[in-house]
């Protein structure tokens, strides 16, 4: 019997208007669709996203839960047993579908997710379908052109580095800073120093019906969602 393929399809930053083509047809195509599910079963981003174009009966819906800790042992045994999950229906010769939302290779679960199949089972076929991204969504609902000519963008994860924080701003002429939630005020802080708070915007979920643009004003101790990135644009 033929092996199936695995396929990670980017399902884009929000709006199931912004899922490509290809990802429809795939989505279709595949008898299996993986997810990732949170510890109590309630649905993904990523699932809410792509839930339009799937009809649950008539496919084999695979929850995979990927917790949120630092326990080593947690992690090796949930990521391991997700992808043994995988590898059953794909050596029943079945395709299955991960979605996952904006781009399966840029800062996405799937990139550990084939990494850890490719190692434990090398005979497996993998595939990515491009999806486009919050950064990408971000420019579009601010309408800030990211990069013109020989201007520099950077996508930088947001951390408490004050340093590298404030070099990623000052040698790039746009900056995206990801998960910048848990990092609000340091950045705030970071951007009143150098005379730059009229030059960021904050977003969360964007495209999304929840999505929230925020004014600078409003983000002093904010609790913002995960899913909230920063764009600077000098």
């Amino acid at each position: 019997m033929n092996k199936g393929t695995l396929y990670g399809i980017g399902v884009g930053p929000g709006d199931p208007e912004l899922i490509t083509l290809k990802a429809f047809r795939t989505l279709q195509e595949c008898p299996v669709i993986a997810y990732p599910k949170k510890m109590r079963g309630s649905k993904s981003y990523a699932y809410k996203i792509a839930e339009v174009f799937i009809r649950p009966e008539e496919k084999e819906m695979l929850g995979l839960i990927f917790p949120m800790t630092k326990d080593e042992e947690v992690l090796k045994r949930e990521w391991n047993k997700a992808v043994d999950e995988i590898y059953g229906k794909i050596a029943n010769g079945k395709d299955v579908a991960f979605v996952t939302e904006g781009d399966p290779l840029l800062y996405s679960t799937f990139i550990h997710l084939m990494k850890l199949m490719s190692e434990k089972y090398p005979d497996v076929k993998i595939q990515a379908v491009p999806g486009i991204s919050s950064i990408n969504g971000a420019a579009s609902c601010l309408n800030i052109p990211l990069a013109d000519g020989d201007e520099q963008v950077a996508i930088i994860p947001a951390n408490d580095d004050v340093d590298k924080m404030r070099k990623a701003i000052e040698t790039h002429d746009a900056v995206v800073f990801l998960k910048v939630a848990k990092v609000i005020d340091l950045m705030l802080e970071i951007l009143r120093d150098l005379g730059l708070e009229n030059k960021a915007h904050v977003v969360t979920k964007v495209t999304s019906e929840e999505e929230i643009i925020w004014s600078i004003d409003e983000l002093d101790g904010a609790d913002l969602n995960y899913l909230t990135l920063m764009v600077v644009r000098k």
